[in-house]
């Protein structure tokens, strides 16, 4: 789906600002759920789709906002390692990317294929969601009215909205909860009132920290897989083969860089938003120069005291509701990756793989060497991705995977 549609200046910013509040709920609500300030994300993520159209050469129209993956690992290591610390193993993100992008570089989008198929990536990503559950409970307890209504307004715009409104069901659900919350009296504008009309974001400094890194790393695994098939949808609905020019190695290496530079000033590692990609399918809108203005936007709405100010006012019931919903999609989307891909769990090498996935992640489990300390999702995604090299296939898969690389050797090399 080619766009040739000619947008005049103001018609490219009205449609850039569109996109903008299409990935803004879920830019704003990792900070609001981690700790982290909401004005520093919406920085990041502006200038990280910058310096993503940059590393591109500006042809790709991807828009790069914070990563739901991160959100238990930051949490997590955040109590263990302090901010500056977890925000060292944020930075080291970026490096995965980059190591991501020298291999598809070298050896094409087959390698990735390889190292994480669905088998590994399915659970992984299942076990992101499953485990914030308890803390979405946990928020949406202290006003259950508040969250119950946050949670069917998310509902009901996800089933049936139309247009642009079904693309924001997280951002309708916040503001609907937050109106209610208004008219209930339970929000609490001390702070809002205190803030300054013009301000920087939170900015904070990383400390370094090997436990960090090492505990933050594994957890790339999921939105470096989700970062390949997002740059195959843009490929689809723009018309345009960006795997093969500007190229995989280059989209990865932008995101890479992004994730860097938002790590380094405090913000969340970002990654490729579909929701902006949908945006595009319904708008007929592909000019990455819409998607930059967007992004400028954001920029410009970070440095806004009071739009940080009233973020943080959101009472967290209102969070809670949607993170009800939300983990548990992002759990779905695991199952779905597997049931697309065909993963056949009777065969009993998939079935150890995605069992000792869920149980180690699930389970807490930890692994100790002296100062070094692995647990979570980062641990068991390790763990899957051994048991997927190191247990033997049956002789049916070796020949469809023989087959499989066979038809789609030229469709995935990168350039």
């Amino acid at each position: 789906m080619e766009n040739n549609r000619q947008l005049t200046p103001l018609s490219k910013t009205v449609v850039g600002v569109q996109f903008l509040f299409v990935a803004f709920g879920a830019t704003v609500l990792v900070p609001l759920l981690v700790g982290l300030d909401p004005a520093t994300a919406l920085f990041t993520a502006g200038i990280g789709t910058l310096i993503f159209h940059l590393v591109t050469k500006g042809i790709v129209p991807i828009f790069l906002g914070s990563s739901f993956a991160f959100i238990a690992p930051i949490v997590k290591a955040t109590e263990l390692y302090g901010l500056p610390g977890t925000l060292s193993g944020l930075v080291a993100v970026g490096f995965v990317y980059f190591l991501m992008s020298a291999l598809v570089k070298w050896q094409g989008v087959k390698v990735i294929q390889r190292l994480f198929p669905p088998v590994v990536i399915g659970p992984v990503i299942m076990l992101i969601g499953l485990s914030l559950a308890g803390t979405g409970v946990n928020m949406a307890k202290d006003n259950w009215l508040l969250a119950i209504i946050s949670l069917v307004t998310a509902i009901i715009v996800s089933m049936f909205a139309k247009g642009l409104l079904k693309l924001i069901p997280i951002f309708s659900g916040i503001i609907v909860g937050y109106i209610v919350a208004l008219i209930l009296g339970k929000v609490d504008f001390t702070g809002v009132a205190a803030a300054p009309w013009i301000g920087f974001p939170q900015f904070v400094k990383p400390e370094f920290s090997w436990q960090a890194v090492l505990f933050m790393v594994p957890v790339a695994i999921a939105p470096v897989i989700e970062h390949v098939g997002d740059v195959y949808a843009v490929s689809q609905v723009a018309g345009k083969e960006f795997v093969k020019k500007p190229g995989l190695h280059r989209t990865m290496l932008g995101d890479g860089i992004a994730c860097c530079v938002a790590g380094f000033i405090g913000g969340p590692p970002v990654t490729t938003y579909s929701e902006v990609t949908g945006a595009m399918v319904l708008t007929k809108v592909t000019d990455p120069a819409v998607i930059r203005i967007a992004a400028i936007t954001g920029i410009v709405f970070s440095l806004i005291g009071k739009v940080s100010a009233i973020l943080k006012s959101i009472p967290g019931s209102v969070l809670g509701g949607i993170m009800l919903l939300l983990f548990g999609m992002i759990a779905a989307v695991g199952i779905n990756n597997m049931i697309e891909n065909k993963t056949d769990m009777n065969k009993t090498r998939n079935l150890i793989i995605v069992s000792l996935i869920l149980t180690t992640g699930i389970g807490g489990a930890v692994l100790e060497w002296g100062t070094f300390n692995m647990s979570g999702i980062g641990l068991s995604a390790v763990i899957g991705v051994l048991l997927n090299l190191i247990l033997p296939r049956q002789k049916e898969d070796k020949v469809i995977e023989v087959i499989e690389k066979a038809e789609s050797k030229d469709a995935y090399m990168g350039e």
